[in-house]
């Protein structure tokens, strides 16, 4: 990353809010379970039993403590943004490339089948493979990677194909250099920009797709996600709950989409020349 776009995105209030919003969640989630040693799945404690010492938030309806829920309900909804977003971002590059570096009718079919797929919902095909099939989290993932590349690979063509007039890509090329040599020593990092900026996005919608899925039923009811707790949580709305059970993962969720959403603005502000400011 160039030394100005470094500087810049430092000079950026989003970057800085999300950097530091980043920061403190994730020493959070690594430093969560030794702050409470509890298992989340340990049904032992009193139902609904208020804050305590040994309990931060308390108890929920099963018996086990929240604060360790909402840690590994954390855990899993990063974990799940994390995977779908770096596998999303692979296909797309891949994709994009591809259809840039060789053209002709790869290129056609490539383009046609995102642009195919970008007509389509995603959040409608999730929900149906969800009801219908059950998969793991780790499949339901790659499942939206699957879904959520064309976005990325429209974007690397676009700019493939730019690069790929440049001088040194064709001077290599007369030089005798193979079009993977090209494509990974001069395409591939000359656009590392958008991929940071792919990732990020992809990641976040990932995450609010996860916690959706989960609060309407459609994961195993016995993995601990934020949308899960806050589903169980809502159950119980006639209680004096809401403080130590349903607002921690609203918030905790809210934040994480938040610090991602804000670097993703910052990230396209600095490599996006359309988007800065006059």
């Amino acid at each position: 990353m160039h030394r100005d776009s470094c500087r810049a995105l430092f000079q950026d209030r989003w970057f800085i809010v999300g950097i530091v919003l980043a920061f403190l969640l994730t020493m959070l989630i690594l430093l969560g379970p030794s702050l409470s040693p509890q298992d989340p799945y340990d049904t032992a404690f009193m139902p609904f039993s208020p804050p305590s010492a040994g309990h931060w938030l308390g108890i929920n309806d099963g018996g086990m403590d929240i604060f360790s829920e909402l840690i590994r309900g954390m855990q899993n909804t990063v974990a799940f943004g994390l995977l779908a977003g770096t596998a999303g971002l692979a296909i797309g590059v891949l994709a994009g490339l591809t259809a840039a570096w060789l053209g002709g009718w790869l290129d056609e079919i490539l383009m046609r089948s995102a642009d195919i797929l970008m007509a389509i919902p995603p959040v409608m095909v999730m929900i149906f493979i969800a009801a219908f099939f059950r998969p793991s989290p780790s499949a339901l993932a790659l499942a939206l990677a699957c879904l959520s590349w064309p976005t990325t690979a429209k974007g690397i063509r676009a700019q493939a194909l730019i690069v790929k007039q440049s001088l040194h890509v064709r001077a290599a090329k007369g030089m005798g250099a193979s079009g993977a040599y090209i494509m990974a020593r001069h395409l591939l990092p000359e656009l590392f920009p958008l991929y940071v900026i792919s990732f990020v996005a992809k990641t976040r919608m990932a995450m609010f797709m996860e916690a959706s899925l989960a609060f309407l039923g459609l994961f195993d009811p016995s993995r601990k996600t934020l949308g899960m707790m806050i589903r169980y949580a809502l159950q119980y709305y006639y209680l004096d709950i809401w403080w130590n059970w349903l607002l921690p993962p609203v918030v905790c969720l809210s934040l994480l989409i938040m610090a991602v959403a804000f670097l993703a603005i910052s990230l396209e502000k600095v490599f996006d020349p359309r988007l800065k400011e006059l």
